[in-house]
């Protein structure tokens, strides 16, 4: 049986409410329950779509854990209409939660390859209110800041000094930050009035590194 063929609601609303069990908003989770998430994976690994569990979508990336996903979504705390950057677009799973919830999403991808890859899937979903580009995702996408919330999927020694500049006063960022140990944590860091930002460590995670060029993004 193909990821098609399968009654994916089903399984989508099993992984949303093992998610609730977990400690996840409603909200959230039913944003997670409305997503085909077999549509972002291999076709190889359809089976495994609605897994907790992260897998391998080629050039060395992965879709995220939908649990880390519905974590760190809600640390955004977005609402409808409310714009979002999220610096590495990858399966375009993220992107997809993201829209369900109202958002209108900027999402930035170095990998040209899974940049066309997410867009056409999420076209085909029919994700209307998300805009892609290839780019360096260290530099933002200035052109719509600032943002009401920014999202980074790749784990970062620090915070690029552009994605502060581009969120926008009292708003948040989310971004895994790697310690000097290698290990990884997810930070909030909510933006002050001054330009710093106030950060809270929060969930232990295990990202792809981040790739950067300096560069400024297409679609800019």
């Amino acid at each position: 049986m193909t990821g098609e063929e399968r009654d994916w609601r089903a399984e989508a609303r099993a992984l949303a409410q093992a998610l609730l069990q977990e400690g996840i908003g409603a909200r959230v989770a039913e944003a997670i329950a409305r997503v085909p998430r077999h549509l972002f994976v291999p076709p190889d690994l359809a089976e495994r779509a609605y897994e907790d569990s992260a897998l391998p979508i080629g050039c060395d990336q992965t879709i995220s854990q939908p649990f880390v996903v519905a974590y760190m979504t809600e640390l955004l705390e977005i609402h409808r209409g409310e714009r979002v950057l999220e610096v590495g677009t990858g399966s375009g799973y993220q992107t997809a939660v993201l829209a369900e919830l109202g958002a209108q999403v900027y999402s930035v991808e170095i990998v040209p390859e899974l940049s066309l890859r997410a867009e056409k899937v999420l076209k085909a979903a029919g994700y209307s209110s998300v805009h892609l580009c290839v780019g360096d995702g260290a530099v933002g996408w200035p052109g719509f800041a600032p943002f009401d919330g920014i999202i980074v999927t790749a784990a970062n020694e620090g915070v690029p000094p552009a994605l502060i500049e581009q969120l926008d006063t009292g708003r948040r960022m989310v971004i895994p930050i790697e310690d000097e140990d290698a290990s990884q944590f997810v930070w909030r860091m909510t933006k002050r009035a001054d330009g710093r930002v106030d950060g809270e460590r929060m969930l232990a995670v295990r990202f792809v590194p981040m790739r950067s060029t300096r560069t400024t993004p297409a679609g800019e």
